[in-house]
């Protein structure tokens, strides 16, 4: 198989513009996405979904885990904490569910996963520039992780969505040097 025709290393659209706070988490998260892609920069379709560590990881799963990190984020900011369900009452499915987040299924190719990604990222841009107040804040919903009563205001929540693209995005150049010696941050 040939490597995909995306541009991974093409940056994501911004909202409109923004200043002072707004335009830094938009541009710190702008940083981190760039490295994320960056690590799937003229990859096939099999090789985005190759586990080269003794982890469960692959460069395509970890872009999808992303894109649905921050898509629950948007809703939650959107709608509050009914976005992201009782992670308490989760099933077995849910939990499989969710494991597929992080490989590449049958019929998905790394183009359509970094489509995906980018889709996401224009909502969350637009979300950055659009919400009335980065003060609002949502009570989280019940999860083992969360003490009861937390609240987390739009601020708290994009600045985990920055943290975890960042932290993925290291462990997608880790990936990455694996598989072929390429690296994003060295």
């Amino acid at each position: 198989m040939t490597a995909a025709t995306h541009d991974a290393t093409a940056p994501t659209p911004h909202a409109p513009r923004t200043s002072g706070e707004r335009a830094d988490l938009l541009e710190a998260l702008a940083h981190h996405r760039r490295f994320l892609r960056l690590t799937t920069r003229d990859l096939t379709d099999e090789q985005a979904g190759l586990r080269t560590t003794d982890s469960e990881l692959c460069l395509g799963g970890l872009i999808k885990h992303v894109t649905s990190v921050e898509r629950s984020w948007g809703d939650f900011i959107e709608r509050g904490p009914e976005a992201l369900g009782n992670w308490n009452e989760m099933t077995e499915d849910d939990w499989a569910r969710r494991a597929d987040e992080f490989r590449m299924l049958p019929g998905e190719t790394l183009a359509g996963v970094l489509e995906a990604y980018a889709e996401v990222a224009r909502r969350t841009d637009e979300l950055v520039g659009s919400v009335p107040d980065l003060d609002l804040s949502h009570q989280l919903p019940p999860a083992p992780w969360h003490e009861p009563g937390t609240r987390w205001s739009v601020r708290r929540v994009l600045l985990h969505i920055v943290g975890e693209t960042a932290q993925h995005a290291g462990h997608a150049d880790i990936i990455r040097e694996s598989l072929d010696g390429s690296k994003s941050m060295g």
